[in-house]
């Protein structure tokens, strides 16, 4: 179990990094884009649709860093005064309905990209498909899979040891 996390972090790290890659584009465009239309007269083309795309780059591949850093909104104050043990068993009931959400999100993501794909759905101003974006989000859901699943496997010990 020890690796199976290792590597969960480590990706999820690495996934991390794309998204501050997409967020640092999405930085770059919006500032040449507010440079181009107040000095040249002249915006982008398609600026507000591609800073879209990263947006979904950066909030997808962000995820399962997030939810390792526990970075995600959680309501606890009446879980919280319960025991140890019942605790453990919430938690684990509650990682379970995370797991089988975000696996139903990555196989509908990656069935509803094929359909974009073999449709042959593009953006309206620059053409861009949108296929690999929803593949990417499909992607992105492993991960918080493995996340959820390692936090899970710790939490059923914690509610079987004590």
């Amino acid at each position: 179990m020890e690796r199976l996390e290792r590597f969960t972090n480590s990706f999820s790290k690495w996934m991390n990094w794309v998204a501050g890659v997409g967020l640092v584009g999405m930085l770059g465009l919006i500032i040449a884009d507010i440079i181009g239309i107040k000095l040249f007269k002249n915006p982008i083309p398609g600026a507000i649709e591609i800073v879209a795309f990263l947006g979904v780059v950066v909030t997808a591949f962000a995820i399962a860093y997030t939810q390792i850093l526990r970075g995600h909104i959680r309501v606890e104050f009446i879980v919280m005064r319960l025991p140890v043990r019942v605790q453990a068993i919430i938690a684990s009931f509650v990682l379970l309905l995370g797991l089988v959400l975000f696996a139903l999100l990555a196989w509908r993501s990656y069935e509803f990209g094929r359909v974009l794909q073999v449709t042959g759905e593009v953006s309206m101003t620059q053409g861009i498909p949108f296929y690999p974006f929803v593949h990417a989000l499909a992607f992105c859901c492993i991960p918080v899979c493995l996340v959820l699943l390692v936090e899970l496997l710790k939490s059923v010990v914690k509610a079987v040891k004590k």
